[in-house]
């Protein structure tokens, strides 16, 4: 299963963004994939990590990018949530970045928050999308899938 991350309001303080499934076409007419769009995401402020930009601890968007998601156990949130894995690198500078529920970017310490994006900078109905997006996800590891989020 691919998810597809796709900013689209990069604000001073947050950053707001359309998450998608990508869907496999099995028509023989028609063979491909099609992105369905799933909810809204809200993240800290995104930085140009690819002209300079720097890192700051708690409030930077992750870089774009290809990751794999896996649902493991969160000792800060007592539950289990989808976490981002990269390679070493992004795991030395981004370790522990989530998928969770939350409203607005106080909420978020680089993670990615799920929702409707209904009031200007916030995300709502997290825990609902949330729990959709976790169901998504372990139904696609029950059939033996790996899972992917790619940020644009």
């Amino acid at each position: 299963m691919e998810l597809i991350l796709e900013r689209i309001a990069k604000r001073k303080t947050y950053t707001i963004g359309h998450l998608y499934i990508r869907q496999q076409i099995m028509d023989e007419y028609r063979p491909g994939e099609a992105d369905t769009y799933f909810c809204d995401t809200l993240e800290p402020t995104w930085r140009d990590y690819a002209n300079g930009a720097y890192k700051v601890k708690g409030r930077s968007a992750i870089p774009e990018g290809r990751y794999a998601v896996v649902i493991s156990w969160s000792p800060k949130f007592k539950m289990w949530l989808p976490i981002l894995l990269g390679g070493p690198e992004f795991n030395k500078q981004w370790q522990g970045i989530r998928i969770h529920m939350g409203n607005t970017a106080k909420d978020t310490q680089g993670c990615i928050l799920v929702g409707r994006n209904q009031r200007v900078g916030e995300v709502l109905e997290s825990r609902k999308w949330l729990y959709e997006l976790k169901q998504k996800i372990v139904e696609a590891k029950g059939r033996g899938e790996a899972v992917w989020i790619t940020i644009k």
